[in-house]
């Protein structure tokens, strides 16, 4: 059975259509798909992330402990700031990919997707053994609201007093939000600015009505799990079971430069990926764009356009609002850039590929 969020009874009030989502009951839109992704490349959208787990790695040796854990070089991160990175097994495949924030000197949050965090969080305690440091899953205590879009900073910026201004991408600060004690973070899964509100699960439902009332004069309006698929898939990030999986490397995805072979001491897949860091990939992550309007979708094979040799896989695939055509994410045959297809249930539809992502925000 679904878990539901602590904002569960918003949603439904709201009218979404709930959906299961790695066991949790969450929101696939609550209106129209399309309205919601261009109110947040527009105005701003407001989403429920609190599927998301939280788990803390804390104590004199946290950092080394990451360090050997993950595959980015964590203890080099500042306080107050966070890091894009990835967990990796031995043989160097995705186990999940995840974002670290450097709360305090001996604490970091580790921030793991929906349906990993429990494998993150027991491999995070086993890997920690050796050092003195302590993991602890919190995920249940906290829930987690996001605000995207051009218009996200004014309307944070009318429930509190942080220096918002000052807040760097890829950095956190703890802050008083409606009252509400909250950790604030600035990364996002849109491509647009935005903030992340990690705070205990039961301030989410008021926190959730203020940035409501907040962001009405903005045209803030809610949005659901459909909306951040199609606008992550334009600012071509990737989505653990799609383009990040247990049979893919950093490598494979374009990603090699989230593992830090310069750091200190080993690291969990050292072994395995340090060959790979020069050898390119069999297949590569590139962008699709369909010539015609039917939509690639996951699974579905890419082909050589004169013969039906099949020569790569999507792995993402939507209609694009920005675009106003069909896109995709894919594995390609590495050299492969003109003359391809996809296999839309027996039709060969053109795509051009395109390097990622479809879309850059204006600064």
């Amino acid at each position: 059975m679904s878990r539901p969020t602590p904002l569960r009874g918003v949603h439904e009030t709201l009218g979404a259509t709930l959906t299961d989502f790695a066991g949790w009951l969450m929101p696939l839109r609550y209106g129209s798909e399309s309205t919601e992704h261009n109110a947040v490349r527009q105005a701003a959208g407001l989403f429920d992330l609190s599927h998301m787990g939280e788990i803390f790695v804390t104590g004199p040796q946290a950092g080394e402990a990451l360090d050997y854990a993950l595959v980015g070089y964590i203890s080099a991160v500042e306080p107050g700031r966070a890091r894009y990175t990835m967990i990796v097994d031995a043989e160097g495949h995705v186990l999940d990919d995840l974002i670290v924030y450097r709360l305090a000197p001996d604490e970091f949050m580790v921030v793991a997707n929906a349906s990993n965090y429990p494998r993150v969080a027991a491999e995070l305690t086993d890997r920690a053994k050796s050092f003195d440091a302590t993991v602890d899953d919190r995920s249940e205590e906290y829930a987690l609201i996001a605000v995207q879009g051009p218009r996200a900073q004014a309307i944070l910026g009318e429930l509190t007093d942080a220096d918002l201004d000052g807040l760097k991408y890829y950095a956190g600060l703890p802050a008083t939000v409606a009252g509400r004690e909250a950790l604030v973070a600035r990364t996002g899964y849109t491509g647009e600015d935005g903030f992340e509100l990690f705070v205990p699960a039961g301030d989410a439902e008021p926190l959730w009505a203020a940035l409501t009332k907040a962001g009405e004069p903005y045209g803030l309006i809610p949005a659901g799990l459909s909306a951040r698929d199609t606008l992550r898939l334009e600012a071509g990030m990737p989505l653990y079971g799609n383009e990040l999986s247990a049979e893919h490397t950093p490598f494979d995805a374009g990603l090699g430069r989230v593992v830090r072979f310069d750091k200190p001491g080993d690291f969990v897949g050292r072994a395995a990926l340090e060959p790979l860091k020069d050898v390119p990939p069999t297949r590569r992550l590139v962008g699709l764009i369909a010539t015609g309007r039917r939509v690639p979708r996951h699974g579905y094979p890419v082909v050589v356009a004169g013969d039906g040799s099949v020569v790569g896989e999507v792995t993402s695939g939507a209609p694009s609002q920005s675009l106003g055509r069909p896109i995709a994410m894919a594995y390609v045959d590495n050299g492969l850039s003109t003359g391809l297809a996809v296999d839309i249930r027996g039709s060969h539809e053109a795509v051009d590929v395109v390097e990622l992502p479809f879309y850059r925000r204006k600064k």
